[in-house]
């Protein structure tokens, strides 16, 4: 596993960017530009990181991007991808699609499902700030249980979907789960996508202060905690084999309980109403899940 001072020095993140104080997105996307060596070009919808990227002729990113319609990112990618092989630059250059939950796993799920279907040949990860952060915090398909939003007053009723388990499922080469706070994982699970042809599909929890109301200092710090209650797992499946990688690999090889999901509930402002019978059955769901990724663990 690659360690931090062993991560390229070359900066493809400029300094100065319009995104909240705490952002996650910054961290993760850092990992991924040095991953890619910034031979890449990205394709990315209205979502936060537009907001990051900038509005032109102004831009924090120092890489092609071509915004795009909502829905239509995978779409965008499956294009760009063609192009370069039809100017002989495929092998020079990555096409990155990258969309929040929102524009992965509601709005864009048709084209992405799409593409994997056909095995298109790039990148697609998600940044997963669990809700529609950038039109006002709406509730989207990979909100937690509990979360309150602007459109789930009383908390969101249902469990988030598993998009790493849905893309699994389309038999595509690779798919992993990963986590900003944690950019060494980020950065090793994208140079494996890299060498890796067909889609290829990487899911990055990515924690916000504004939307999950915590202080934005704790940013890193509640992004580990997550890893830490098995609420997010560290792991990858490439030819169907899976397992599990960085802090959540440890987790299992301790064979210790997992850090109570009350403890992470607690640290942000967006379930302060949900009581104990609903935080226990967060609790069970994590614990079916975990249950299920240790026995699928091929680590040694």
């Amino acid at each position: 596993m690659t360690r931090i001072a062993e991560l390229p020095v070359d900066e493809y993140i400029l300094p100065g960017n319009r995104a909240c104080a705490g952002c996650g997105i910054g961290i993760g996307l850092r990992a991924i530009t040095k991953a890619l060596d910034g031979k890449m070009v990205m394709t990315v919808p209205a979502s936060c990181l537009t907001v990051l990227g900038g509005m032109y002729p102004t831009s924090s990113v120092d890489v092609p991007w071509i915004n795009v319609a909502f829905p239509s990112t995978a779409a965008a990618a499956a294009g760009a991808a063609a192009g370069l092989r039809a100017m002989g630059k495929a092998d020079d250059m990555t096409v990155l699609a990258m969309a929040g939950d929102g524009g992965t796993g509601d709005i864009g799920i048709q084209a992405l499902s799409g593409a994997a279907e056909r095995n298109d040949d790039f990148i697609y990860l998600c940044y997963d700030n669990e809700a529609y952060m950038n039109t006002g915090t709406q509730r989207s398909g990979l909100t937690p249980h509990g979360a309150r939003t602007t459109t789930t007053w009383a908390g969101k009723r249902e469990n988030p979907k598993d998009m790493p388990r849905i893309m699994e499922a389309h038999n595509i080469p690779y798919v992993a789960s990963t986590s900003a706070a944690y950019p060494t994982d980020v950065y090793d699970k994208v140079v494996r996508a890299r060498g890796i042809h067909g889609l290829r599909y990487i899911h990055m929890n990515t924690p916000c202060p504004s939307g999950w109301n915590f202080d934005p200092k704790d940013t890193v710090r509640l992004g580990k905690l997550a890893v830490e209650c098995g609420i997010v797992v560290l792991y990858e499946v490439e030819g169907g084999v899976f397992r599990l990688t960085g802090r959540s690999a440890a987790l299992a090889k301790a064979g210790k309980p997992l850090a109570p999901v009350a403890e992470y509930i607690a640290t942000q402002g967006r379930f302060k109403f949900m009581n104990a019978e609903a935080i226990a059955e967060v609790q069970a769901w994590v614990d079916e899940r975990w249950t299920g990724y240790v026995g699928r663990n091929t680590a040694e």
